[in-house]
Order: C-alpha cells, then sequence, then structure tokens
C-alpha cells in the first residue's frame, strides 16, 4: 500500500511528466490523480439543445511507484518513515530532516 494520501505535494520521478509537482487529488488502490499531471483531452458531449460540445482537459491516474513525497518542511523529495509516539499513534517522517510530514 502506499504512503502518499489526499492532499500531498509530490514530484513525478518518471514519464512523460518527470520533474513536475502537484496536489494529490484522489488515491485509490496503487494509482493517484495529481492536479495537472497527466492530462488528457476528454470529449463532452452537449448537455442540452442549443449547447455545443467541448473538449476538456482531465488529470488521469498516474502509477504511485513513478510519485516521491515532497517533504513540507524542506522542501525536497524524500522517502518516508514511521515513528510510534508514546500514546501508541503513528506519524509520517521525512528520512532527510527528521521531522513530521
Amino acid at each position: 500500500m502506499t504512503e502518499i494520501k489526499k492532499g500531498d505535494n509530490i514530484i513525478v520521478l518518471s514519464g512523460k511528466d518527470k520533474g513536475k509537482q502537484g496536489k494529490v487529488i484522489k488515491v485509490k488502490d496503487d494509482k493517484i490523480i495529481v492536479e495537472n499531471i497527466n492530462l488528457k483531452n476528454k470529449h463532452q458531449k452537449p448537455k442540452s439543445g442549443g449547447k455545443k460540445g467541448e473538449k476538456i482537459r482531465v488529470s488521469r491516474p498516474i502509477s504511485a511507484s513513478t510519485a516521491m513525497l515532497v517533504c513540507k518542511n524542506c522542501g525536497k523529495p524524500a522517502r518516508i518513515g514511521r515513528q510510534i509516539l508514546p500514546d501508541g499513534s503513528k506519524i509520517r517522517v521525512c528520512k532527510k530532516c527528521g521531522l513530521e510530514m
């Protein structure tokens, strides 16, 4: 299972959008949807009489393995560690700076 969650900032590691950063909109299984990354044209039919159809740009899913989380504190792409607090709850920790993500 992926450590990336909705609302995280990520950087794309491979593919046509390599190096781009964005915010995660949706996470499902091992796929993530990121705003303004992997955009495709979608042809939309007219909804009611008198209106024209249109082409809209839609973000499509990418594999979570091609993305890396960007740390909020140091601003660099980093791996994620887990830390158990004294009350028993778990938090995500940046492997570079050691602070909570």
